[in-house]
């Protein structure tokens, strides 16, 4: 089994083309919001990852594995509540009130112009149905806003713990990594697009969500 405990935020840094010669690996958010679980990439390579405790993957990150291979993450479709206001009796202002209540109740939502969505749950259904909200199940990438779930990625392109190789050590933590300071992932210059070896700071970019 390979393992990859190095993350490339979006894969930021990379020649487009290497992006898209790496493997995939598709993974729900259940399996994303870990640091620590295994996996089966595009290439049938069975993939031990180990992240400082607390890191979220993100669709379009990119893990290193320790032979220096890449794997990109694709967010898998998974069941979620897709969340609309009613145009005829509503406004887009039961959606910010919809997204106020559902927070209250540490729910993990993905927060879009003009929708929201949420993990499948009957009650929450019937709650926003009784506030003139239209909730439909679909099967879409689910991307939730990280504040839910502390500083996840906040570990984004740091250091990576190596200790704690534990593979069932599936605990939701939400601490952010503390102790030992960031170690710079370091790859060789064919790699790295031409335009980014000026070590620029382009910012995490992490699908417009909000830390």
């Amino acid at each position: 089994m390979l393992t990859a405990n190095k993350l490339m935020p979006q894969g930021r840094g990379l020649a487009p083309v290497l992006l898209k010669r790496a493997a995939t690996i598709e993974l729900d958010w259940d399996i994303r919001q870990k640091s620590r679980f295994d996996a089966t990439d595009s290439q049938g390579r069975q993939i031990g990852v180990f992240l400082p405790r607390g890191t979220a993957v993100r669709g379009g990150d990119v893990l290193v594995a320790e032979d220096g291979s890449l794997v990109r993450v694709v967010a898998a479709p998974q069941p979620v509540l897709r969340i609309t206001h009613c145009t005829a009796h509503g406004t887009p202002f039961d959606l910010t009130r919809a997204a106020y209540h559902l927070g209250n109740r540490h729910v993990p939502i993905e927060l879009k112009p003009d929708h929201l969505k949420i993990e499948p749950d009957h009650v929450l259904a019937d709650m926003l149905r009784s506030m003139h909200l239209i909730v439909v199940a679909v099967e879409e990438a689910f991307e939730p806003e990280g504040g839910a779930y502390g500083s996840h990625e906040h570990s984004h392109g740091h250091g990576h713990d190596h200790h704690g190789h534990d593979h069932h050590d599936h605990g939701h933590s939400h601490g952010s990594s503390a102790g030992k300071g960031p170690k710079p992932l370091v790859l060789a210059p064919e790699l790295l697009d031409d335009h980014d070896h000026s070590h620029h700071d382009h910012g995490h970019g992490h699908h417009g969500h909000s830390h």
